[in-house]
């Protein structure tokens, strides 16, 4: 039986290059509205790469099909130097920073920041997105809200920095708060920060990485904004493969690609799990009863889509793609190994690659053409 109509949410993973999949889950849901007008998620909630792709549904919120034509028309021609910077100089220039910092930091006193140089990302975002029709859409009702998750270094907190109508209220729980805020290019580039690989930004007084580090509540903040509905599009894997004999050490990579996925995809889960519980709890209790005994958790609708395939593996199919200096580098790192290509698929930033997954995401979401309506309330 179909819920009450309720305020919409769009919850988006972080993953890297993963997040292209979440741009063919969009593309399903623009074909499926067809030329309806207006915006079917006032709540948009992101974090790591998923935060930028929420950031730019945002600023063309008066025109979903139009966003989502722009951000599909951009994952499509993405390319690894558009991300972070793949010539020699820096290459080269990272690999001495980090030796010496190894090897004579006690020396130098240097630190170095990360592996990668992601300049290239912060010229992309000036010139794809415009902070300021936020505000407008905001201003107008066609966007209620919008987060972006990122992680203090120093706190240790998952802050949800928001900026949306003036109804509604910060909030503070455990180890995480929701921040009103004017959203920049520097909450955008803290929250896609990967640790290691991308350096931290400093916002304010506290430096910040990637928001999916210590987000123990990923689907909250879209709650916290008053999301009645809510649609995570996730970029984890589905399955994970049995144990096998393993005669060759771990290499970096892989050990690299297991923390990353810990990150990003172990807290989605858990949360999911904990939202099913409290909806099974609220559907046994009458409104009566739930108000004489000051039980102030309401149901909310969640409806899931995640790839169907290992994105993983559809990585070491395109690894060839990157530039042949950054291929030298990686390999070195094990990254181009079967084993270690969970790595290479949050850095596979190739034509190659997000077209593929923009396909599956949109076969995923077809799949689901049924329950997709539904939650849109199409039909």
């Amino acid at each position: 039986m179909r819920m009450q109509e309720g305020r919409a949410a769009l919850v988006l993973t972080g993953g890297g290059a993963r997040a292209a999949y979440q741009v063919g889950v969009l593309s399903a849901i623009r074909e499926l509205r067809g030329a309806s007008p207006g915006n079917p998620f006032p709540i948009l909630c992101g974090t790591s790469a998923g935060a930028i792709n929420a950031a730019a549904l945002a600023s063309h919120a008066v025109d979903f099909n139009r966003a989502v034509r722009h951000i599909e028309r951009i994952w499509r021609n993405l390319h690894a130097e558009q991300v972070y910077r793949v010539d020699a100089p820096a290459l080269l220039g990272s690999g001495i920073h980090w030796g010496s910092a190894l090897f004579g930091g006690w020396l130098l006193r240097q630190t170095p920041r990360s592996l990668l140089d992601n300049a290239p990302l912060r010229g992309l975002l000036e010139r794809a997105l415009d902070f300021r029709a936020i505000d407008q859409a905001i201003k107008s009702g066609a966007l209620y809200a919008l987060s972006v998750t990122a992680s203090g270094y120093s706190s240790g907190q998952s802050l949800a920095f928001f900026q949306g109508s003036l109804d509604i209220h910060p909030w503070r729980r455990e180890q995480r708060m929701g921040v009103r805020t004017e959203l920049t290019i520097e909450h955008l580039m803290a929250s896609s920060a990967l640790p290691f690989v991308f350096p931290a930004v400093r916002i304010h007084r506290e430096w910040f990485g990637d928001g999916s580090m210590r987000q123990l509540a990923p689907v909250s903040p879209a709650i916290h904004l008053g999301a009645e509905r809510i649609l995570v599009v996730g970029a984890g894997r589905t399955a994970e493969e049995g144990r096998q004999r393993a005669e060759r050490y771990p290499s970096p990579a892989q050990i690299a690609g297991h923390a990353l996925s810990s990150i990003f995809l172990d807290t989605l889960a858990v949360d999911l799990e904990r939202l099913a519980r409290i909806n099974d709890t609220v559907s046994r209790l009458e409104p009566a009863q739930r108000q004489f005994a000051g039980i102030g958790l309401r149901a909310i609708e969640t409806l899931v889509i995640q790839p169907s395939q290992r994105l993983d593996t559809i990585a070491g199919r395109h690894g060839h793609q990157l530039p042949r200096l950054l291929r030298m580098v990686l390999r070195g790192l094990g990254t181009m190994r079967r084993e270690g290509s969970t790595l290479l698929s949050y850095l596979l930033f190739e034509p190659g690659f997000t077209r593929t997954l923009i396909e599956l995401g949109y076969d995923d979401a077809m799949a689901r053409k049924s329950e997709l309506s539904d939650f849109l309330r199409i039909g």
